[in-house]
């Protein structure tokens, strides 16, 4: 079983490349708060609910401080896609060898269709200015937790 962070442990840090090919560093973000959320599979009916909820929730958590990063092993190019074709304003990193979604503990066996697989695990991280996970949520549902995030964030 994958290793889950908790609440006030370090987020583990990492630089991936965003749908354009270009770096993106969490350390990018000291100062501020981000959400990092982990997805499986770019333009899948799931994934794609849940980026565009927080497409359209987008400007209240800037205008809180927060901003947002989407993870998936998709590849860049795949990722620009699913960018263009949804009109999303965020960052989409790619981590096609699953190093950054296993040290999050958002890789490994997880229940689909009453089935045990391993594969992403839909999960959502506010980490906090200092680099700290403040809330750690595992098997999201695709729908509804960019809402729970804003109630928590009085956003």
């Amino acid at each position: 079983m994958t290793e889950r962070l908790q609440p006030g442990a370090t987020a583990p840090d990492f630089t991936l490349p965003d749908a354009d090919g270009t770096p993106v560093s969490l350390t990018d973000f000291r100062g501020r708060r981000v959400i990092v959320y982990f997805y499986p599979a770019a333009g899948t009916p799931g994934c794609t609910k849940e980026a565009c909820d927080f497409r359209d929730n987008l400007a209240e958590l800037n205008d809180a401080g927060v901003d947002v990063l989407g993870i998936s092993p998709d590849e860049p190019a795949k990722l620009a896609k699913f960018r263009d074709d949804e009109g999303l304003t965020f960052p989409l990193l790619s981590d096609a060898d699953k190093q950054v979604l296993t040290a999050w503990g958002a890789f490994g066996e997880k229940q689909m269709y009453g089935k045990t697989v391993t594969g992403v695990i839909r999960s959502t991280f506010l980490v906090g200015p200092e680099g700290t996970i403040e809330e750690a949520l595992y098997n999201v549902r695709a729908t509804g937790h960019v809402a729970k995030l804003r109630r928590d964030l009085k956003v």
